[in-house]
């Protein structure tokens, strides 16, 4: 049974999930900053590289759709214990595969293992989180999603560190995984016990089977789609972003690459200052109000980035892209978490579609970009997010009763 918490109780709760957050930022960061260093050591080309991401990518895919199985069996709080030391244990293959065996196939493991581990955890911190966010009565969510973007932050600072001392591989994944294992730990004495994350004593559970078909019932409901619509565009635009705006710049706009690296700073920085400082806006105005206007932000950002005669505008456009597309992804998984009773499944749902696009989206943007040129591919981003701004209904908050009818259609 779930029990009222001490206010030092729900402040270590809380700790211990942002520092999960940040773990999980920390890891892929790490990775991330490393493909040079590993591509050398296992003498592979680009083309290599993007297998490895693809097995990443259908890991995480994967990860993400089994999670509230997940906790089904186990439990938030064990859950993610167990699948951070399944991260921690990809990120030191990774790098043992590169250095010590110097072995693709070991390298291939570590990646599964990678992202299995942090699409599963991504569900089940991201329940947490809404479970604080409901406790508070505010909107807090994407600050948890701004911790996730200081993990990268450390880890790719960490990453230029290593590679600047000449750390090899294999000794900096050591270390980070040492890191990430000792935070699972000690996150996992902090996280109280709750029923909606499914971590109630044995006695107290519902049948195997009946957990399962209620992990799986959330993809019966049209809200979850519309909610989807809503984080697969601004997925699209962050994940777009990400990987195609520097080369935006330079290769669309005749810019020196220094410049096509400022855009994307420009771009993360507009992105995480609103995930830090947004929840008060969305607390005053609402979700769905919130989610048509940074739409529209969005959607202007990327047409100037696009049209842009001079590089200050184009400069601005990327910083409105950042700005426009910074909630639409953390307000998805706050929607979709209305119903504690439903929370795990309904967030599992709608991040899946989300990951979907951010993970899948710019390797087609890449596709597409060869036939019509990189800066002609952005007008679909803009599509997209509009398309977001026109299903943000769905993210209004359930009523009481409406969380009551659900139920009694259930039985």
């Amino acid at each position: 049974m779930d029990t009222a918490l001490t206010r030092s109780q729900f402040v270590r709760w809380r700790t211990a999930i942002f520092a999960i957050f940040l773990a999980s930022g920390l890891s892929i960061a790490t990775w991330a900053s490393r493909v040079p260093s590993i591509a050398a050591s296992l003498d592979i080309d680009k083309a290599q590289v993007g297998l490895l991401l693809l097995c990443m990518g259908i890991a995480s895919i994967i990860g993400i759709s089994t999670g509230p199985l997940v906790m089904a069996r186990t439990g938030a709080r064990v859950g993610m214990l167990i699948m951070m030391f399944v991260f921690g244990t990809g990120v030191l293959l990774i790098g043992l595969g590169a250095d010590v065996f110097g072995a693709l196939p070991v390298v291939v493991i570590g990646m599964a293992f990678f992202g299995f581990g942090n699409g599963s955890v991504d569900v089940m911190m991201n329940v947490e989180a809404t479970a604080i966010e409901q406790q508070m009565g505010k909107t807090i969510l994407p600050v948890f999603h701004a911790f996730f973007s200081f993990g990268t932050v450390i880890g790719a600072g960490a990453g230029a560190l290593a590679a600047h001392l000449g750390l090899n591989v294999a000794a900096h994944a050591g270390i980070i995984s040492i890191v990430i294992m000792l935070a699972a730990i000690t996150c996992f004495f902090q996280v109280p016990v709750r029923e909606a994350a499914l971590d109630p004593t044995p006695e107290v559970k519902a049948p195997w089977r009946a957990r399962v078909h209620n992990a799986l019932e959330a993809w019966r409901e049209p809200r979850i789609y519309a909610l989807g619509v809503v984080m697969l565009g601004m997925s699209f635009a962050e994940g777009g972003a990400n990987d195609w705006i520097a080369l935006g710049v330079v290769e669309g706009h005749g810019q020196e690459p220094g410049m096509g690296a400022l855009a994307l700073a420009i771009f993360s920085v507009g992105m995480t200052v609103v995930r830090l400082m947004g929840g008060p806006l969305v607390d005053r105005f609402g979700r769905v109000p919130v989610l048509r206007v940074l739409a529209v932000t969005a959607a202007s950002g990327i047409l100037l980035f696009i049209l842009g005669p001079t590089l200050p505008l184009v400069l601005l456009g990327a910083a409105l892209w950042g700005i426009g597309a910074s909630l639409g992804f953390p307000l998805g998984m706050s929607a979709a978490a209305d119903d504690p009773a439903k929370a795990a499944a309904r967030v599992s749902a709608a991040a899946t579609i989300g990951y979907v696009a951010f993970l899948g989206g710019p390797p087609l943007l890449g596709l597409i970009s060869e036939h019509i040129g990189l800066l002609n591919t952005l007008y679909i981003l803009v599509a997209l997010v509009i398309m977001s701004g026109l299903f943000s209904a769905a993210a209004r908050p359930l009523r009481v009763e409406e969380m009551s009818s659900h139920a009694r259609a259930e039985r």
